[in-house]
């Protein structure tokens, strides 16, 4: 066995971080009209820079800017597509925990017309001396929690038409990052282990869809996507079951989706999360090909402070290699520690400490 050079990485992480205090308190302060937007700026600027060097301080062979400009992990992109508008609206039910009340309705025909994160990329990788990693929403995701309910049928009296639409404006995406010299693209998603969860299932119903049917809808929005994609090109998906303020949605194992998910979808890699029983057992990995993808296990919780034992992971690690060789597997937290600006409940010291431990894990599994 051996590291490997190219993404995803034997240690890896899915991107977000915690906000730094300094950044807390700036975006505080331009909310109040204390500062302004180019203040702020500076200071994500300044923050980013640092946790870049910490990212490649404890070993990581990439960095994100943490998601550091953003509230929340998908509505800052969904909200720069062209026919997608923020709303008001309930908030999304944790447990034990609510969100803000915003979500996305789609007003018209969804396009892709340039994006602030093309910028937000291009400053992480000029002041990366590591791979630069982006995270987008995964197109699946920009369906699956609003659903039928929150498309409009005078711009989509057919859904077969916006998920065309919402394939090819990932496509545009994908290029467009790539344009700007991104070799590493991750498609953050909830949509598929959500729909691992009956009760799930039965609220897709009340929006107007059919889960049954959606995993295939999926194969087919993602793959149409990723048509295109350059070889030199990586790109992943992160799945998970919710994270916010180290709570969470669904549960239930792969079983559901693993066949088509792990199967069909012409991704270079999988996230999947595996820190509880929440996400039952690694039968479903069975569906997982023989070849060149990478599975990356989120062994590791992003939801707590507590350090992990390495022997328990080591162990894990060796009961998955009964459904995919070892080469083929890679480590990391089972989500990002800050899906929200919210962030998790742990400390900034446990989550560096947590990171470290994943690269000394990957070099102890599979050599440095």
């Amino acid at each position: 066995m051996s590291q490997r050079t190219t993404p995803p990485f034997r240690a890896d992480h899915v991107g977000s971080l915690l906000r730094p205090a300094a950044l807390k308190e700036a975006r505080a302060k331009r909310d109040k009209g204390e500062i302004d937007d180019a203040a702020l700026k500076a200071v994500e600027d300044r923050e980013i820079e640092k946790i870049i060097k910490k990212q490649e301080e404890v070993g990581l062979q990439l960095a994100t800017d943490g998601e550091l400009r953003r509230t929340w992990y998908h509505f800052d992109f969904f909200k720069g597509l062209v026919g997608v508008d923020l709303i008001s609206a309930p908030p999304i039910k944790f447990h034990g925990v609510e969100t803000k009340s915003e979500a996305i309705k789609i007003n018209g025909r969804v396009d892709f017309a340039g994006h602030p994160h093309i910028e937000h990329f291009k400053f992480l990788k000029a002041h990366c001396n590591v791979t630069p990693k982006m995270t987008i929403p995964a197109p699946s995701t920009f369906h699956f929690r609003q659903g039928r309910a929150m498309i409009s049928k005078q711009a989509y009296p057919d859904l077969d038409e916006f998920f065309a639409d919402a394939a090819a404006t990932w496509r545009k995406a994908i290029r467009a990052f790539y344009d700007a010299g991104c070799r590493y693209l991750q498609l953050d998603d909830t949509a598929w282990a959500m729909l691992c969860d009956p009760h799930e299932r039965e609220e897709s119903k009340k929006r107007g869809d059919d889960p049954d049917a959606l995993p295939a809808v999926y194969v087919r929005m993602t793959n149409a996507a990723l048509e295109g994609k350059p070889a030199d090109m990586a790109v992943t998906a992160h799945s998970c079951r919710g994270n916010y303020r180290s709570t969470w949605i669904a549960q239930g194992g792969y079983e559901f989706i693993a066949e088509q998910l792990l199967g069909h979808t012409h991704l270079d890699g999988y996230f999947l999360e595996y820190d509880t029983d929440r996400a039952g057992g690694f039968e479903p990995l069975r569906y997982f090909p023989k070849g060149d993808k990478q599975l990356v296990l989120g062994l590791v919780t992003s939801k707590s402070g507590r350090l992990e034992r390495k022997e328990d992971i080591k162990r894990r690690i060796d009961e998955a290699t009964k459904y995919v060789a070892l080469d083929q597997l890679c480590l990391s937290p089972q989500c990002g520690f800050s899906s929200t600006e919210e962030g998790n409940v742990l400390a900034e010291e446990e989550q560096w400490a947590k990171l470290r431990m994943i690269v000394e894990l990957a070099e102890e599994v599979w050599g440095k």
